[in-house]
């Protein structure tokens, strides 16, 4: 089983377990933006999305390439951010990024990689390694919306 990618000084919602609380909580209430999460493991796309619904996003899933693009495709789904796995099985992250782009061509776009600083990734696309914290992937999440 993969590691769980989140870390932090307060608690991991999982089920049958309460929900998790920050240390310090940047006021982002006002947020009204939605990311698109991509990531083929289950566990570890359960924790991104709580932990983006936490942070007050709206957040939409897919597992794969294929349905995110679906969802991308979609015309009634505004989507402020693209985050990624780079290791998708079939389509990687690359390959998704290159054809969400032609759907969507200033959607930003985060890829979520265990190899951070060996991917190679367009210049107007961002990265975050894993593992990452909470109090990570809040500022960046942040600084791509800002």
């Amino acid at each position: 089983m993969r590691h769980l990618l989140m870390q932090e000084s307060g608690k991991i919602r999982l089920p049958g377990i309460p929900r998790f609380h920050f240390s310090e909580s940047p006021a982002m209430s006002a947020n009204a933006s939605t990311i698109l999460v991509v990531e083929d493991d289950d566990i570890v796309r359960m924790l991104i999305v709580d932990v983006l619904e936490e942070l007050e996003f709206t957040v939409l899933e897919a597992e794969d390439g294929g349905e995110a693009l679906a969802i991308l495709a979609d015309s009634g789904n505004a989507i402020d951010l693209m985050m990624t796995d780079h290791g998708l099985p079939g389509m990687d992250g690359r390959e998704l990024s290159q054809r969400a782009r032609q759907l969507r061509p200033a959607l930003p776009i985060l890829f979520a990689s265990g190899y951070a600083e060996t991917i190679d990734v367009p210049s107007d696309m961002h990265v975050i390694g894993k593992p990452f914290s909470i109090d990570q992937l809040r500022d960046k999440v942040k600084s791509i919306l800002k």
